[in-house]
């Protein structure tokens, strides 16, 4: 079962529950895959969605340190309820010493060793994560790793 018909088949049991959070966030995730698809011009895979539904939970987590500027609790609550919603549709995230250790495989199978080949080793590394790190943790352990 697609990560699409999981969205969908969520929307529809929201509709019946009368969750209103869950039902705008999934409706919100979904006007996002469509308007990428269009976009794109062909149906998203499962990666495709993991990567729009990651940009709407960082422009949720954006609005959050945006009120937290403006003391606005209330945009707060909201959007942590959101981004609750959005987790659920997102593969686990790793752990640091799963990224450190994925990292130091992607090293080894490049022979890298200086931070000059940062590039090759995340070219390797980034397919891996399958959205579950971003490419600036990834980024940051490779280079860590790199100048030790």
């Amino acid at each position: 079962m697609s990560l699409k018909t999981d969205l969908e088949d969520s929307l529809k049991q929201a509709l019946r529950s009368g969750d209103d959070v869950r039902k705008r966030v999934i409706r919100m995730a979904l006007a996002a895959i469509k308007l990428s698809e269009v976009e794109k011009g062909k149906s998203l895979d499962d990666a495709m969605i993991i990567s729009v539904l990651q940009k709407e939970l960082k422009a949720r987590e954006e609005t959050i340190a945006e009120a937290e500027k403006a003391g606005r609790a209330d945009l707060i609550i909201e959007n942590q309820a959101e981004i609750a919603v959005l987790r659920e549709f997102l593969p686990q995230p790793l752990s640091q010493a799963e990224l450190e250790a994925l990292a130091q495989q992607a090293i080894e199978e490049t022979g890298a060793v200086s931070p000059s080949d940062m590039g090759k080793v995340m070219k390797l590394l980034l397919p891996r994560l399958e959205g579950r790190a971003s490419g600036s943790a990834a980024s940051d352990v490779v280079r860590k790793l790199l100048t030790r």
